[in-house]
């Protein structure tokens, strides 16, 4: 199997990244709302994220297939493709984020067993469950965070 390569995005590549979210919550998480057309979902990652953030995607044979868009010590969004998951392409794009921020905090649903299972193997602790009302999805969600060990550095 090919290895996936990180690259840092581009605003050519803004229309590539919201389709990997978009492609994984339908596939993962088909009770949630769609809010928001491909075009809106688009635009916030060109106008808000990627100004915001650093934005990694993880290629396979010049094909995106994972995308994590993190800075200030949050992970803002981190989607790998339905069929790419399970073979390491969201714990390096996690590595990646690692590297660059001693703590790190994210939200998550707390339906999201998947998710949740991922974010625990990788040493994040639940700090906080709300009923949703805060987030347009109005779905319940989990306040991940992690932390680095002291006295280890990258």
């Amino acid at each position: 199997m090919t290895e996936p390569e990180l690259v840092t995005l581009s605003a050519d590549q803004m229309q590539a990244a919201a389709g990997i979210r978009r492609a994984a919550l339908w596939q993962r998480l088909p009770w949630l709302p769609v809010l928001h057309t491909p075009e809106e979902e688009e635009q916030y990652w060109r106008m808000h994220l990627l100004p915001n953030c650093t934005i990694l995607g993880a290629a396979m044979r010049n094909k995106l297939v994972g995308v994590i868009a993190y800075g200030d010590n949050w992970i803002e969004q981190l989607y790998v493709l339905p069929d790419f998951q399970g073979i390491g392409i969201g714990s390096l794009l996690l590595a990646g984020a690692k590297e660059e921020m001693d703590e790190i905090r994210l939200w998550t649903f707390q339906r999201n067993i998947g998710a949740r299972a991922f974010y625990e193997r990788h040493g994040f602790s639940a700090d906080n469950e709300t009923d949703g009302a805060n987030n347009e999805e109005r779905e319940p969600d989990v306040l991940y965070h992690w932390r680095r060990p002291s006295g280890t550095d990258v």
